[in-house]
């Protein structure tokens, strides 16, 4: 499971959870607090704000549950009408995190002693040959 932070600033950072760590995300919903020890980011506290799955559907905190669901939509997380008035049937995932979500994205709520930057390297990408 991946977690990606947002900064007030606009960056943002990645980390991978390990396997044995993620059980404390499963069960938490869209807008609860997280620790970030939980990923190496002692003194943060983080405020959850989404994700998706594996297969890119996203999260969205109107809909309960975990589940993968087929909503009508008119706006909003997963659906953006190219027409006014426009809606839609959209999957999208319920507001709960399982063991089926690839990503997950959270804020900083309350910033730790070391800057982010610090504590998450930017990673170089490999050049294809």
């Amino acid at each position: 499971m991946r977690i990606v932070i947002s900064e007030s600033s606009g960056k943002s950072y990645q980390a991978e959870i390990a396997k044995d760590k993620e059980a404390m995300i499963i069960g938490k919903k869209i807008g609860e607090a997280l620790d970030g020890n939980l990923i190496g980011a002692a003194g943060y506290v983080l405020e959850l704000t989404g994700g998706s799955d594996s297969s890119g559907v996203p999260m969205r905190s109107d809909v309960a549950g975990s589940a993968k669901k087929f909503s009508l939509m008119s706006d909003g997380v997963g659906f953006h009408a190219e027409d006014k008035g426009a809606r839609k049937r959209k999957y999208v995932r319920g507001n709960a995190y399982s063991s089926e979500i690839a990503q997950v994205n959270a804020k900083v709520k309350q910033a730790g002693a070391s800057p982010l930057d610090q504590l998450f390297p930017k990673q170089e990408k490999k050049e294809k040959k």
